[in-house]
């Protein structure tokens, strides 16, 4: 017992407070032990104060603001070198990597969300959306010819057709030449708009005895009529969910008419809300980062598998050059900001130069395959994060 080290503490830990026994599981304890060995609680007999927390709290921070500076020091001036370190072992003076990696990519989400414009095309939409569909008919004129209808798929059609001719400089020319050319372009083709306006009429007078034709229509034609009679009843009708569409039409209860509505009501909502869109998506990017690394770590794991590092090891690695990338990014946005200019490019050649000598370090090869297996690396980086995108925003459009 008087071999043991005296560990001199302040606040609740100082000696004079110290237990022979675990006040929680009642583990036999020396003065010397700080902690209990068996369940891990404090070894203190000392009454709370708020002092205390105040205390263990800036000794935490403290701590960890250590632990940071060396992983930012490591990461920032030495590439390879912390991986390196963290795989044989040496772990206590760094911070976690996947815990690291999470907390930069909500930063830097919360930084990008703060810096966007996104909210103004949620505006610009508004905008743009009641003026193509205000109440009532809508109509054209066209010199001594005039165009009515209710049909949202013939205004919209219309509108674009005069938007074209305008761009074209031929919205000046007599209203037969213009009727011709939006004849030409299919708009008024002669039975297009009886088809259209009939099919709008139908499908609004009569939506029970409409759908009626559809419920039993199987593959994609049949889901896409589906989802066009869902989005004119919640644009008209102003559904506001299956079950009262069900109600309304009388439309059974299976999978792919609740599909249908949802991907309706999924893409109006997109359509209506762009920005809000895209702020949803991207604040699932931490998520996804998650589960991108491990699909990239397994060509790492491929190119360097003569290598004695394990798939772990790998991730580390990817988790530790991802992070490097995100600190960049925030400096970035962070300069961007208070300087009004455009620096991510910049900051994207450091990152690639960064990781090409983060490569060499952390595996030990010679410069030419190095650069072999980086070009290799970053083509299957690129593909993947571009698939990945696609499938978030899709993934996205379909349940937003």
């Amino acid at each position: 017992m008087g071999n043991k080290p005296s560990l001199v503490s302040k606040g609740r830990y100082e000696l004079k407070f110290r237990g022979t026994k675990c006040l929680n599981c009642g583990h036999p304890l020396d003065v010397s032990d700080k902690y209990c060995p068996n369940c891990s609680q404090a070894n203190s007999t000392k009454k709370l104060v708020l002092r205390d927390f105040w205390d263990e709290f800036f000794s935490s921070l403290i701590n960890y603001d250590s632990k940071l500076l060396k992983t930012l020091y490591a990461m920032l001036l030495k590439p390879g070198t912390i991986t390196k370190h963290y795989v044989e072992g040496k772990r206590i003076t760094y911070t976690n990597p996947f815990r690291f990696l999470l907390s930069l990519a909500f930063l830097y989400l919360l930084l990008f969300t703060y810096n966007n414009n996104f909210s103004s095309w949620d505006k610009a939409a508004e905008k743009f959306d009641g003026n193509i569909n205000g109440t009532g008919p809508v109509s054209f004129d066209l010199g001594n010819a005039q165009i009515s209808t209710d049909s949202t798929i013939i205004r919209e059609k219309t509108e674009n057709a005069l938007t074209t001719m305008d761009s074209l400089g031929i919205s000046d020319v007599p209203a037969s030449d213009q009727i011709k050319y939006l004849d030409s372009i299919g708009v008024f083709d002669g039975t297009y708009i009886e088809k259209e306006a009939a099919k709008d009429s139908m499908m609004l007078a009569e939506p029970k005895s409409y759908f009626e034709g559809l419920k039993n229509q199987s593959g994609i034609g049949g889901f896409a009529s589906k989802m066009e009679f869902f989005s004119n009843m919640i644009k008209h009708d102003s559904l506001e969910s299956f079950e009262e569409a069900r109600n309304k039409y009388g439309i059974e209860n299976k999978m792919g008419h609740r599909m249908a509505y949802n991907t309706s009501n999924s893409l109006l909502r997109v359509i209506k809300e762009p920005g809000s869109f895209v702020n949803a998506t991207l604040s699932k990017l931490p998520f996804v980062i998650f589960f991108f690394l491990p699909l990239f770590t397994i060509f790492i794991w491929m190119v360097y598998i003569r290598k004695k590092y394990t798939y772990t090891d790998h991730l580390i690695f990817s988790f530790h050059n991802q992070s490097l990338l995100f600190i960049l990014l925030i400096l970035s946005l962070i300069i961007d900001t208070i300087f009004d200019t455009a620096t991510a490019g910049v900051f994207l050649l450091i990152f690639g130069i960064y990781l090409y000598k983060a490569m060499r370090k952390f595996y030990g090869q010679g410069r030419i395959k190095t650069i072999l297996k980086y070009i290799f690396l970053n083509t299957i980086f690129a593909f993947l994060a571009l698939f990945v995108l696609i499938g978030l925003f899709t993934g996205s459009v379909f349940t937003y």
